[in-house]
């Protein structure tokens, strides 16, 4: 067994997958570990009875199909994961509002989404058309930002519009182009996958991530997001890379603020870089040695507020997705349509808020259950640390009661039927993620975005916050925030570095 590597990554979610894989491809002697059996963190799934519930992916922005791939689908094949891909190109998300006569069933493709917006807000149809201009330049700016070609001075002359809109809300920029209000909360509807609403969201962060959704669809592996974390684990170990599973890092080692290996069961590996999928609250507060974590570091930590949390409810049922009644993959059912009031429901508090998303994953692949059957995955969310005083004695009622509400709410918000063909149920609360993502407050979120601390400022910024060497972060806490795509984008972002590094260093 190896005691010196080129690359230790610590944890095999999807951050840590893509990053072992990038160093592995490209010749670095690399080490996954990561303390479950098994790889994926967030991403995998579990069986209940005659189903198997995939854990956390809503929907996989960036996909496409094979005649059109997206970004994430380009990459997973660059690093040589072979997935059996499905996506939906029927539509994107259905928000239903009842409270306000809203039912918004949004199409893919921006020539039916703007048709849409227009017939569904008159007058709304050419600013939306404007908002998928802007996307389209903030993805070509954005990804120019990130390249090691980047030059200020091309940026400032070529994406003037770019800086325009940069640090404005989504409704800010809303607002300047004109779009009505209520076109503004349908808009807005995939706010809650980023995690802030329409006051705190950077515009281009979400306008970008929408556009994805409208040209690909949502996209989701044949076998759950499980079979992504095979094929890339597969991938590291294709190239030579080591995976150890039911092994936890407990130290990272660093000297004079140089990272150089870790502790693993009291033994010693020495490493030039080391990668980790943990947030830097745990790597500063308790796997660094006090005197190597810069004071800074520390402060800027505890400036972040931690990102929302979840109660998830699986359902298998004895009836198919047709039979049921249910037309969209993505349903959001609101009380309201703004996403700020929505946030505010939802904050400081372990009550319901009255804001449920159903997925229905037998929309995008009819054959994921056994035959005259369908499964559900119901979501809402938590801002805060309401769950801090739930009792032990209340946490199962509670958790039920939510759960039975979320239900009831799809139910009459969608016009269908749900409890009486429940074959399986499992809930999963905040304390459910905390345990398996060993994450604070259990979010898979990382830090809250806002205004002030958004992809753009983490992104300009993260040289300044590089407080340890040889020392990468991914995941959902790093400059690129939550969700699957994000994630997977910052273990390319922390191997391309790694790899820039190690040319410097051969050059020397």
């Amino acid at each position: 067994m190896s005691k010196h590597y080129d690359v230790i990554v610590i944890g095999a979610g999807n951050g840590g997958l893509s990053a072992a894989a990038f160093t592995a491809k490209n010749g670095l002697k690399t080490l996954l570990v990561d303390k479950h059996n098994i790889p994926g963190g967030s991403a995998t799934s579990f069986v209940r009875g005659r189903f198997e519930f995939e854990t956390s992916l809503h929907e996989l922005a960036a996909v496409g199909t094979e005649a059109n791939p997206g970004p994430i689908r380009r990459l997973i094949g660059a690093l040589g994961a072979d997935v059996d891909w499905f996506t939906d190109m029927a539509g994107t998300f259905r928000l239903v509002v009842p409270n306000e006569g809203i039912d918004a069933d949004m199409p893919c493709g921006i020539d039916n989404f703007c048709r849409k917006m227009e017939e569904l807000v008159p007058g709304s149809g050419e600013s939306t058309r404007e908002v998928f201009r802007l996307a389209a330049l903030g993805t070509e700016a954005r990804d120019y930002l990130m390249s090691p070609d980047y030059d200020s001075n091309v940026f400032e002359e070529k994406y003037q519009d770019f800086y325009r809109m940069a640090g404005h809300t989504i409704h800010e920029v809303l607002d300047s182009i004109g779009m009505p209000i209520k076109a503004q909360h349908i808009l807005s509807s995939y706010w809650c996958y980023l995690g802030a609403p329409e006051d705190q969201m950077d515009f281009m962060n979400y306008a970008t991530m929408l556009l994805t959704y409208v040209i690909y669809g949502a996209g989701q592996p044949k076998l759950r997001s499980h079979e992504i974390s095979l094929a890339l684990e597969k991938s590291v170990r294709d190239k030579g890379g080591d995976v150890w599973y039911n092994t936890e890092v407990t130290r990272i080692l660093v000297k004079d603020r140089k990272a150089y290996g870790v502790i693993i069961d009291g033994r010693e590996y020495d490493a030039e870089y080391i990668v980790s999928s943990a947030y830097p609250d745990k790597v500063y507060g308790s796997m660094i040695d006090a005197e190597e974590v810069p004071e800074r570091a520390v402060k800027l930590v505890n400036s972040r507020e931690l990102g929302l949390s979840f109660v998830t409810v699986y359902l298998g049922m004895n009836k198919t997705a047709e039979e049921l009644g249910i037309t969209a993959y993505s349903n959001f059912v609101a009380p309201v349509s703004d996403s700020n009031e929505q946030q505010r429901l939802a904050s400081n508090t372990h009550e319901y808020c009255g804001y449920s998303i159903m997925n229905c994953l037998n929309k995008i692949i009819p054959d994921c259950t056994p035959e005259g059957t369908s499964q559900l995955f119901f979501t809402t969310f938590f801002f805060g640390n309401g769950w801090d005083d739930v009792t032990p004695e209340e946490y199962n009622r509670l958790k039920n009661d939510i759960a039975m509400k979320m239900i009831e709410d799809c139910e009459k918000g969608l016009g269908i039927t749900i409890k009486p063909y429940i074959e399986e149920i499992v809930i999963a609360a905040p304390p459910t993620f905390a345990r398996y993502l060993n994450t604070p407050q259990g979010t898979p979120y990382g830090y809250q975005m806002n205004m002030w601390d958004a992809f753009i400022q983490r992104t300009v910024a993260r040289d300044k916050e590089k407080f340890i060497d040889n020392l990468y972060f991914v995941g959902a806490s790093t400059h690129r925030g939550d969700g699957y795509s994000s994630a997977y984008l910052s273990g390319l972002d922390a191997g391309s570095e790694i790899m820039r590094a190690q040319k410097e260093k051969e050059a020397l």
